[in-house]
């Protein structure tokens, strides 16, 4: 990415940016169409956490429990530990894989973004890797690297797919990973990997029917700096065919709540910032608040959830905390909520609710209860 000269960094020029970030967008469209890049890249494959060697497997059982996703395999190679986790559904309806890893060797790229002062005590946690489809690797490689984008390790060849990855970035801490597909679209292991046996009980959950409520991953939210969030978005579009749509500013707390999307049915990628920089926990509201605490990283992962109420009840139940009670109504046309953050992962899970004829993707209401709830983080 370039440096910190295409926006100016002053209040007034912050609480202007989405018109200058609409014509960047626009321009980062043509871009893609000049260069050939346009639909070269599709929707979100997989995502990757990565977690502590010892709360891997706390981390699995955890997400089957509270999201309801499957257990596909569990594998080891010479870096990871994988444990592949699947949202149940017809062969046709594909939603995100989650990858949950824990490496075996090798240093941390991502390490450095992990040590603020409150994520510091699990320096390998953290949601990673956003991995997206690809018809034509080489081709997608060849032209971004022209354009300057660094991809280390290079092209992978990973037996039933094709593997890359960016460096983290300056501005989210994120990686974006590209894939194609050789073989059966989700299959992670190849030959040399070796099985691994995952003792985990769930038992108790064989009567859980407010899991099957729970039905594809909806969007993910990362939280960037104030003086960051132009620079993160358009980062974010040149590297994927996704488009800036909207974004809601809630002056009285500090924060804009911005929203990519591939096509309005795909996964949504969320950036939360300040509206202003940190100056102090009082003056700078939750979300940048979140950031002096936990650095730039991913907040949360969001579920698309039918029946939200007797979903919630019974995850409750099941020991889940929250953050807020539901927010939101049928009237209104969506509810949340967001969880405590997880232990194991950091990761706050949010499920999500859209009724009927709802055409929209948040409310500035719901946006607004959300964002305050975070403050108790």
């Amino acid at each position: 990415m370039s440096e910190h000269s295409e926006f100016e960094n002053s209040p007034k020029n912050l609480q202007t940016s989405d018109i200058e970030l609409m014509r960047e967008a626009a321009r980062v469209i043509e871009e893609h169409k000049r260069l050939g890049l346009d639909g070269l890249v599709g929707g979100l494959q997989a995502v990757v956490i990565n977690t502590e060697p010892e709360l891997h497997n706390s981390a699995v059982e955890e997400l089957i429990r509270y999201s309801g996703l499957q257990f596909q395999e569990a594998f080891s190679d010479s870096l990871y530990k994988t444990c592949v986790l699947k949202v149940p559904g017809s062969p046709e309806f594909r939603s995100a894989d989650l990858l949950i890893r824990s490496r075996r060797k090798g240093p941390n790229p991502f390490q450095e973004m992990n040590l603020a002062p409150r994520s510091q005590y699990l320096p390998n946690t953290r949601l990673e890797t956003f991995v997206f489809e690809t018809r034509d690797l080489n081709r997608y490689v060849s032209l971004q690297e022209e354009s300057g984008v660094k991809f280390p390790g290079g092209i992978q060849d990973c037996h039933n797919y094709y593997f890359i990855q960016t460096e983290p970035s300056l501005w989210t801490g994120n990686s974006l990973g590209f894939i194609q597909w050789k073989g059966e679209k989700g299959v992670y292991s190849s030959p040399d990997s070796q099985p691994l046996d995952m003792k985990m009980d769930l038992s108790h959950l064989s009567g859980s029917t407010h899991l099957k409520n729970i039905r594809w991953l909806d969007h993910a939210a990362t939280r960037v700096k104030a003086q960051d969030r132009n620079y993160a978005i358009l980062e974010f579009l040149r590297l994927t065919n996704y488009n800036f749509e909207f974004a809601i500013h809630v002056k009285s707390l500090n924060s804009i709540t911005s929203v990519a999307r591939l096509t309005h049915s795909d996964f949504a990628m969320v950036f939360t910032s300040g509206i202003t920089p940190y100056e102090s926990p009082e003056a700078s509201g939750p979300t940048e608040k979140f950031i002096q605490n936990y650095g730039p990283r991913v907040h949360h992962i969001a579920f698309q959830t039918d029946e939200i109420e007797e979903t919630t009840t019974g995850l409750e139940k099941d020991g889940m905390k929250f953050l807020l009670d539901l927010t939101g109504s049928q009237e209104e046309g969506l509810e949340q909520i967001f969880s405590e953050p997880s232990r194991n992962t950091l990761l706050v899970t949010e499920y999500i609710h859209r009724y009927g004829d709802f055409d929209g993707f948040f409310t500035e209401s719901n946006v607004t209860r959300l964002t305050a709830a975070t403050g108790k983080q």
